[in-house]
């Protein structure tokens, strides 16, 4: 079974019919744990090769276990003893080869674990929250089904609060039908958008070997760094719609992992906005901790602005590593990092010439909001080829075309973005400004109920009468 596929779908609703049998907690906990084993076995095809996932779910279990009963002593050795176990499963391209398991094992969604279990490890030995988790909530939690793979991550107390309640949260007619509405979005995005986002991108990606004319390579190049983005946004957060509405199927809420990011105005609005729960977790574990422990020893307030600079560094070179285990995603993380250290040293440096109020009506401008928004656009444009190429493919990408040519094609995209993603604000500000009585007229229920079944019918004659595979989750890889 394909995440994101006609069969990952049909198994999803299959659960989520059946947790609902019963409204009692008991019920719906049996239910999706016996899901998530039932997925994981389809995923994996055998027992053996599930060994390691499980060795490394026991020994998190086994920190947490000493933390609940008051070892919070023992609580960087056990974090660190985990960070290295999954360092080791991970096998990243610095070890040495000697050491790692060179047999087959299941490790997708191993970083998604990683967090959940880190999550609990790091909440149970502050002190901050006094939980108990049994053996069954920790396996309904780090195992369940709709984040396995690719998450979105959520907290443990989250999960809990809808997935062990006594009274389990309403699950009306209106509610079923936005969650089959939203079922239907995420499923074009990843079957249909996906697909011819993909395609484009590797027709580009060919012609920029090819012995074509200058001007056919550097239209190549645009197009190739363009398309990107946008596939990889319709591939994620479309499987993300997907499992947010099963889990709300069955009674389970999941965070937002998206918030319109293309609409972003700076790097680090765009960040605020793409991947949430990932940069929520690396804010709260490493960003804030790192940032008040330099604060306690160095109080210069001139100061300060470079100290959230080096933070967002080493948090970003983080994101970095988690995202692969090879120095192309070292390199994305840096440059991440890069972007949003500049946006933010960009930020000080004007509010510092114009002031707080001059820079406040700058940021509200038209033409700099649309200017900035093109630009994070480009930015991210240019870090993703470290997300998706290796270093071989990145030089043959960058040799094709000259510095100028390559100079010429990001100005560009800049000039691209910052018009096409004004005009898309514009047009959708005005689209949702046509109001009835109920609201506005796009986002009635009888508009929604025609553009679900349009798009689930495109979505259907793609994957099922023409055959057409769509390409596989990229943070499936993860």
């Amino acid at each position: 079974m394909d995440t994101a596929s006609l069969q990952f779908l049909f198994f999803g609703l299959a659960v989520a019919l059946v947790s609902n049998f019963s409204r009692a907690r008991a019920w719906r906990s049996i239910v999706l744990l016996f899901a998530s084993f039932i997925f994981l076995g389809l995923l994996a095809h055998g027992a053996v090769v599930l060994l390691p996932l499980a060795g490394f779910l026991l020994f998190g279990y086994g920190g947490l276990i000493l933390l609940q009963r008051g070892w919070s002593r023992s609580m960087v050795w056990t974090i660190l003893a985990v960070l290295l176990a999954y360092i080791w499963l991970k096998k990243y391209t610095f070890l040495p080869a000697s050491i790692l398991l060179h047999h087959y094992f299941f490790a997708l969604g191993l970083s998604y674990v990683f967090f959940r279990v880190l999550h609990l490890l790091i909440e149970t030995g502050d002190g901050n929250e006094k939980r108990r988790v049994g053996f069954g909530a920790y396996l309904l939690y780090t195992l369940n089904f709709a984040t396995l793979v690719s998450g979105p991550i959520q907290r443990y107390d989250e999960f809990a609060r809808d997935q062990f309640a006594e009274e389990p949260i309403a699950l009306g007619p209106r509610t079923i039908g936005l969650q089959l509405e939203r079922i239907v979005r995420g499923f074009f995005k990843v079957n249909v958008l996906a697909v011819l986002l993909n395609d484009l991108q590797q027709y580009a990606l060919a012609q920029m070997f090819q012995p074509l004319p200058l001007w056919y390579k550097v239209f190549a190049a645009f197009r190739l760094a363009v398309v990107y983005p946008l596939f990889l946004y319709a591939n994620f957060s479309g499987y993300i719609d997907l499992v947010i509405a099963l889990a709300r199927l069955m009674r389970v809420r999941l965070p937002e992992n998206f918030d319109r990011p293309f609409s972003a105005t700076s790097f680090l609005d765009f960040w605020s906005r793409w991947h949430m729960t990932l940069s929520t977790w690396f804010k709260t574990y490493v960003y804030n901790p790192l940032l008040l422990a330099l604060m306690r020893r160095i109080s210069s307030l001139s100061l300060q602005p470079l100290l959230g600079v080096f933070c967002f560094s080493v948090t970003f070179f983080l994101v970095g590593v988690w995202h692969g285990r090879t120095s192309e995603f070292v390199m994305y993380g840096v440059l991440q990092g890069g972007g949003v250290a500049t946006n933010k040293l960009w930020q000080v440096a004007l509010t510092a010439a114009m002031g707080r109020k001059g820079y406040k009506n700058l940021a509200t401008r038209p033409v700099y909001i649309a200017l900035g928004r093109g630009l994070t656009f480009s930015w991210f444009a240019f870090t993703l080829f470290w997300f998706w190429a290796d270093w071989k493919q990145i030089d043959r990408i960058f040799t094709a075309l000259g510095v100028m040519q390559w100079l010429g094609v990001w100005l560009a995209i800049w000039l691209f973005a910052t018009i096409v993603l004004a005009a898309w604000e514009g047009l959708r500000e005005a689209l949702l400004s046509i109001r009835t009585s109920e609201g506005p007229v796009l986002t009635n229920r009888y508009a929604r109920v025609v553009y679900a079944s349009a798009l689930g019918l495109i979505a259907v004659l793609i994957t099922v009468l023409l055959n057409q595979p769509a390409p596989d989750i990229v943070y499936k890889a993860f």
